[in-house]
């Protein structure tokens, strides 16, 4: 295995701490409010060292959604390892993760209609590398859990996945917590409930 040189580890490092204040002020802001001047400055550098690493502001979106992918294929490697868990138990975790990352101010926000960011998301080949595997492992264990009748199979499997995905965005948990009544374990297994079992009584 190569070396990695010093200089080499310093850039990485400061790549890593780059793409962390990027996630975190995504998450906080918004893409829209978030500046490059505010990145460079929560990370302690000059903003043209910053643009050495990441040409433009959606560069540093498109960094700290990868980021998430990769945490969030490492969490559905962890509970694809658990053999004891069912495609449906296998789907809730993933999605009680995806509203705990959010309430801990660790899901970026970015906007749906920006199409200079659609843009450059897909032209990203890592992020849609990324994207497409956690779709694919999402989508088998959506399939499976409708085969053994978890799911309601009349439902196209791609209307399952997206409303999933829509639980990372959801603005339902950041109101909930600002209210200051529930705790994020509450706020996190009611909007579950609604998304798995829906709102019709018993």
């Amino acid at each position: 295995m190569a070396r990695v040189s010093f200089r080499e580890q310093v850039l990485r490092v400061r790549e890593d701490a780059i793409v962390a204040s990027v996630n975190r002020l995504l998450a906080e802001k918004g893409f829209e409010s978030m500046t490059v001047d505010e990145v460079a400055a929560d990370v302690g550098i000059a903003k043209a060292s910053l643009y050495k690493h990441f040409a433009s502001k959606e560069d540093l979106a498109a960094a700290a959604m990868i980021r998430v992918l990769d945490h969030a294929l490492a969490f559905i490697a962890r509970c694809e390892a658990d053999g004891a868990q069912s495609p449906l138990e296998r789907l809730r975790a993933v999605t009680r993760w995806t509203m705990q990352q959010q309430l801990a101010g660790e899901m970026p926000s970015l906007p749906a209609q920006n199409s200079t960011l659609r843009a450059a998301l897909t032209a990203n080949k890592i992020y849609l590398d990324r994207l497409f595997e956690v779709s694919d492992k999402l989508g088998a264990w959506i399939t499976e859990a409708q085969r053994l009748g978890q799911i309601d199979a009349r439902l196209p499997p791609e209307v399952v996945l997206y409303t999933l995905f829509a639980r990372a965005c959801d603005p339902v948990p950041g109101f909930l917590k600002s209210g200051g009544q529930y705790s994020d374990e509450q706020i996190v297994e009611w909007v579950l409930a609604t998304c798995f079992d829906g709102l019709r009584g018993g």
